[in-house]
This record gives structure tokens, C-alpha cells and sequence, in this order.
């Protein structure tokens, strides 16, 4: 047995020497770089009902209208919408856009509290992914941009490409 191996796996995994679970996006929330300033982003388990794990398989989940916020000491999503499939979820009566709780150790907790309400952040979800067999969500403490913010952020990007194009152009005829 090759040691080295072992030693690199046991390194990217977790404690017990496991390889990491893969990442998988499911799906991401684009708009939120563009309106808010992203400062620090928690990743939180999410609880979901097994009509709604069926969905997200499929595909069906949408984030880009959603927000968090603390109600009585937890995490709740507010607005995320995941599609119910015809087939999965018979027996059930489906609400696609129902208040989902949100999975975050309490001082995390404690910390987003004390943000939102003394420095008025907003929480965003930015993704939404598989990591092993469980649904995570990432969320980012955000504040808002203003409109001359987002024009100045606009202009960078343009900025940068037009200045990539100018390298690659120069150096193709090197």
C-alpha cells in the first residue's frame, strides 16, 4: 500500500480519514453580488421534507427571491421555492414556497442576531448544494449596494475583460 496516498487522503477528508464528500451546486442565487456586499458566509443544514429532497434531485429548486431571518432564536428561509413533482409527492399537499428552517450551531446564531440588529445586515443565500447526501446552504451576511456601487462595479468588470482581451490579443502575435 502506497503511503503517501493514504496520507493525502486522510488529509482532504475529515477526522476519521474518509475522503471528502464531493460538492455539488444545485443551484445559486447570481443576483445576490450584484445587489448586495457580500462580507462573511455561513454554511447551514436546512430541514426538508422528503417531497422536497425528490425535487431538489430533479433539479427543481429555485433560491434568487429568497432571504433568511432569526425568528425566536432560529434560522428560517423565507421565499426559496422548490418545485413538488407530479409523481413524488401524492399523498402530501405540497407548498412550494413554505418557510424552511434552517440548521446552525447557536453561537452562529448568536453572532447573526447581534449583526442584523445592531449593524442592519441582511442574510442572502448565495448556493445551494449537496455536500455527501445532505442539502447545505450557503448564506452570506450582506448589505445593499446603491445604485452608483453597482455602476462602479459594472464598470471594473467591463474594465477587466476589455484588458484580458487587450493581453491575449498582444500576445497571440508574439
Amino acid at each position: 500500500m502506497n503511503k503517501q496516498k493514504v496520507g493525502k487522503d486522510k488529509a482532504k477528508g475529515d477526522k476519521a480519514g474518509k475522503p471528502a464528500a464531493p460538492v455539488k451546486t444545485i443551484a445559486l442565487n447570481k443576483r445576490a453580488k450584484h445587489e448586495y456586499h457580500l462580507e462573511h458566509r455561513y454554511e447551514a443544514g436546512m430541514a426538508l421534507q422528503g417531497w422536497e429532497l425528490k425535487s431538489i434531485r430533479a433539479g427543481r429548486a429555485n433560491i434568487g427571491d429568497s432571504y433568511a431571518m432569526v425568528n425566536d432564536g432560529e434560522l428560517y428561509l423565507y421565499g426559496s421555492q422548490i418545485t413538488p413533482l407530479i409523481q413524488a409527492s401524492t399523498h402530501v399537499i405540497a407548498n412550494d414556497r413554505r418557510t424552511r428552517k434552517l440548521l446552525l450551531h447557536r453561537r452562529e446564531i448568536d453572532q447573526l442576531v447581534g449583526k442584523i440588529q445592531r449593524d442592519g445586515y441582511t442574510l442572502i443565500p448565495t448556493a445551494l448544494y449537496w455536500k455527501g447526501n445532505k442539502v447545505k446552504l450557503e448564506i452570506a451576511l450582506a448589505k445593499g449596494k446603491q445604485a452608483h456601487d453597482k455602476r462602479e462595479a459594472a464598470k471594473d468588470r467591463d474594465w477587466a475583460r476589455e484588458k484580458q482581451r487587450a493581453m491575449r490579443h498582444r500576445n497571440k502575435d508574439a
